[in-house]
């Protein structure tokens, strides 16, 4: 990992030039005093790196110094480039070795290819934070242990433990055999299956992971994307989910369809809130998503949820009872003003 930093580092300085120690800190997400002992070695290792003292000072390298990267074309380098934008190695918890990659590939062009790609790559955005309806798209954080404990499962062929919390239920263990990962709109989500039937988990649920020395049960020639599409159309068909018909207020709205298992409909209701129409695992599933929202959401249909979430409420009405009157004691305890 430390040569991966050092290159890193090198990269970062002939790209900026003069930069300060805390800079190159934030970038390469380390302490001030990592840079500093990472200086040190390249000097020694005679890369000539040298320090400007004063309030703009900072590192940099000799003038001419480069290092060699070669074999890229241009649409290869700006393949690369753009996919910085993209959310889908940040949610796997790969961004770091992005940003690495995509300095390396920077260092690869010559000074006019260089500025050419770069300018391209600025023209072109991939997933933006919000969409035409100015609803900003909310991508999920996962833990990086958990992340490189599932990711490590999944690429080494390992069975994996882990702590899984799903929507409305306790967190449990479980051990799975992983197939895969997906991301779709920031959400990942792990494909594996638990003896020998299908499971799909959304990473950010995960609390816990541990991979394991076994080897996990993968069949050979698994197609992700086809594996994907058939679980998708699955979970739509199922028997036991429940398809709501909410009306919340827009603010709360990805909230709400952060829990669901999919939006089919959408639309301004006449109040200035939105209607949403979504689908969740079960009843139990529906309720605990919308009473999560108190008087800000409100359930239209099925009527079963209409019912439950009345009968919840009631019975929490019901614990409280009425407002009484405070006691002589209680008031005698009120500071007087």
């Amino acid at each position: 990992m430390r040569a991966d930093r050092l290159v890193s580092l090198v990269l970062l300085l002939r790209q900026r030039g003069r930069t300060s120690a805390a800079t190159l800190a934030r970038e390469l997400e380390v302490s001030t005093r990592t840079v500093l002992r990472d200086v040190e070695a390249l000097s020694a290792a005679g890369v000539p790196v040298y320090a400007e003292r004063g309030r703009h000072g900072g590192f940099a390298l000799l003038p001419g110094f480069r290092t060699e990267l070669t074999g890229l074309t241009h649409d290869e380098a700006l393949a690369v480039l753009t996919a910085a934008a993209a959310r889908d190695a940040r949610a796997f918890g790969l961004g770091p070795a992005l940003a690495s990659a995509v300095r390396k590939v920077a260092d690869a062009l010559p000074e006019t290819h260089r500025t050419a790609a770069s300018d391209a790559a600025r023209r072109i955005l991939v997933e933006p934070d919000s969409d035409l309806l100015s609803r900003r798209e909310v991508v999920e954080e996962v833990p990086a242990d958990v992340m490189a404990e599932v990711r490590r499962a999944v690429l080494d062929g390992r069975r994996l433990r882990l702590r899984y919390a799903a929507a409305g239920r306790d967190p449990s263990w479980r051990t799975v055999d992983p197939l895969g990962l997906v991301t779709v709109r920031g959400t990942g989500y792990l494909l594996a299956t638990a003896s020998g039937a299908d499971r799909t988990y959304r990473l950010s649920r995960v609390l816990a992971a541990e991979a394991l020395p076994d080897p996990a049960e993968r069949p050979d020639g698994v197609d992700l994307e086809h594996l994907w599409r058939e679980r998708s159309a699955r979970f739509r068909a199922s028997g036991d989910q429940v398809t709501a018909r909410v009306v919340l207020r827009a603010d709360r709205r990805e909230e709400l369809v952060s829990t669901a298992l999919a939006v089919l409909a959408e639309e301004a209701a006449d109040d200035g809130r939105i209607l949403v129409e979504a689908t969740f695992q079960d009843l139990r599933h529906a309720v605990w998503a919308v009473w999560q929202h108190g008087t800000d959401a409100e359930a239209l249909a099925p009527p079963e949820l209409r019912d439950a979430l009345r009968e919840r409420a009631v019975a929490l009405a019901s614990r409280y009872g009425p407002a009484r009157p405070p006691s002589s004691r209680e008031s005698a305890a009120r500071p007087r003003r």
